[in-house]
């Protein structure tokens, strides 16, 4: 089939949604509804729609915008290798990682599944010669601890996996060091052992500046420390291309490599995420979350959005967005493990879908990517739902629940169990939330139709994590093409980068100067 790219607004329907009005949430909010708007994402994970203000009649004409938009065809697209990332002229292959779901693809005279496998190898190889100790540290004390320095997509996602983790148990512990601040690393090398100690130096173009001064912190604090025998280069492994500068470096004990194929914030289930998570906990676990993510990316393909949770989200999202006019999204997971998953979504939306031009780099004249935020519940409850229920503005919620904790430690209070009370209050608030409290005190008067879905799941577990996490990026991926925007670059941080570049080479402008002179 011919796929073509149009703008949102230039769809028949698109004209058709807009002409929709969204129904009652305290109307269509019924026991019944609530059983049959669940879709399966994967890794015993589903998508609950409900609590989102769309009849039968708006999913028919967001099912047409999905045909029309062809997010199926352009799904398909990238699994078998197109140039989708217009703006840098590349590949996107992150679902690859995890899985042949298209055409082989060969790029550079490389087939990149068989590529992909065999990082795969080497990380399962070199995982279990760490925790067999037949790989030890340069004084003879086997490795127990792991320490990835790296920024952006090689510290958000990997970082938020390795913390949803949390209740497996650990073969290794592990840190992260991301933030160029002096005393993010100077914290981590005091909760740490040298000796005992690997370091992960993850830097795709091998040149990311926050990235390299923490590398060179770590190797002089080792060099500095006084530990006899001591030879910091076998405490460091990179995580790069193939083309990069630290693949030629001396200073690591090893190397892993991805591509130009794969973005920072799509890289989870690839080396940047996959080595950390397998000292850690074992390569078996990785293995895992990687076949949660393969079924959610099966699921993502099914051109009927009432089977397709990603297309589902999705769709929903672009009505929120740009038929009610809803400029932000609150990610709101009922589970402690998953306290940093809400900050690399906020990467993965934002730096993918906060683009003011089409893919041809012509203006758009409607809203795409929305803000987003969160942080777990109970807590938030304690903080900002005060405006998410009373406020001014309607914040469309998504809530992550499951049935059981990770330790499954808890204990009986007035009659319930931690977990029970957890759950009676993620249940309370997407209740509440939709059908909001008539009072005749104005303080107490909750207005309610506050949308809200919910992913939901029996455990936490790594193939539910696995599928939590391509649920996202499908998400994304399928929100970007009704946008017709390239959600596979990121211009937007690189002015940054070239004005940081000239305060400190000297050549920067008086204005930069002289914000520069008051941190002095």
């Amino acid at each position: 089939m011919n796929i073509t790219y149009k703008n949102l607004t230039d769809t028949a329907a698109y004209a058709e949604l807009a002409s929709t009005s969204p129904v009652s949430l305290t109307e269509i909010l019924t026991p019944e509804r609530i059983q049959s708007c669940s879709i399966p994402v994967g890794g015993n994970l589903n998508y609950n729609y409900a609590a989102m203000p769309v009849s039968k009649s708006i999913i028919d004409v967001l099912q047409a915008l999905a045909d029309e938009q062809q997010l199926s065809d352009k799904y398909r697209a990238i699994l078998n290798g197109s140039i989708m990332n217009t703006g840098e002229s590349r590949a996107v292959l992150h679902h690859l990682t995890r899985g042949k779901l298209g055409d082989e693809v060969v790029l550079d005279e490389e087939n990149k599944r068989e590529f992909y496998l065999e990082q795969l190898e080497a990380m399962k190889s070199f995982s279990e010669k760490i925790h067999n100790k037949v790989i030890k540290g340069s004084t003879g004390k086997p490795f127990t601890t792991v320490v990835q320095i790296g920024i952006g997509g090689s510290d958000l996602g990997p970082r938020a996996l390795y913390l949803a983790l949390s209740g497996i148990t650990r073969k290794m512990s592990a840190e992260f060091i991301s933030n160029v601040d002096p005393d993010d690393a100077a914290a981590v090398f005091k909760r740490i052992n040298f000796e005992e100690t690997l370091f992960i130096v993850v830097s795709k173009s091998g040149t990311t500046q926050e990235t390299l001064t923490n590398q060179g912190l770590a190797l002089r604090k080792m060099a500095e420390s006084g530990i006899p025998g001591i030879i910091p280069a076998k405490h460091m492994v990179a995580v790069t291309s193939k083309t990069s500068p630290l693949a030629a470096s001396d200073d690591f004990l090893k190397s892993f490599f991805i591509d130009d194929y794969i973005g920072g914030r799509y890289s989870s289930t690839s080396a940047v995420g996959g080595l950390i998570l397998s000292l850690a906990f074992g390569f078996r676990t990785f293995q895992k979350v990687l076949e949660g993510a393969a079924e959610a990316d099966r699921n993502a393909l099914n051109p009927d959005i009432r089977k397709n949770p990603a297309m589902m989200d999705a769709l929903i999202g672009i009505y929120l967005r740009n038929i009610l006019g809803i400029p932000t999204t609150a990610i709101l997971p009922y589970s402690q493990a998953l306290s940093r998953f809400a900050a690399h979504l906020q990467q993965l939306d934002m730096e993918s879908n906060g683009k003011r031009v089409n893919r041809f780099g012509e203006p758009l004249n409607y809203q795409t990517g929305p803000v987003i935020f969160g942080e777990p519940g109970t807590n938030g409850q304690h903080s900002f739902y005060q405006l998410l229920h009373q406020g001014t503005d309607i914040i469309p919620l998504q809530f992550v629940g499951f049935s059981s904790s990770q330790y499954e430690e808890d204990i009986v209070v007035d009659n319930s169990t931690s977990q029970e009370k957890l759950n009676a209050n993620l249940a309370a608030q997407i209740v509440a939330f939709a059908r909001g409290k008539n009072d005749d005190n104005p303080n107490k008067q909750f207005p309610g139709g506050r949308p809200s879905s919910l992913l939901h799941g029996k455990k936490l577990t790594p193939e539910s994590l696995g599928a939590l996490l391509a649920h996202f990026e499908n998400k994304v991926m399928f929100q970007g093409f009704c946008w017709n925007v390239n959600s596979f670059d990121q211009e937007g941080v690189q002015l940054g980068k070239i004005l940081t570049k000239q305060v400190l080479s000297g050549n920067s402008d008086a204005i930069l100067e002289a914000y520069f002179s008051l941190l002095k």
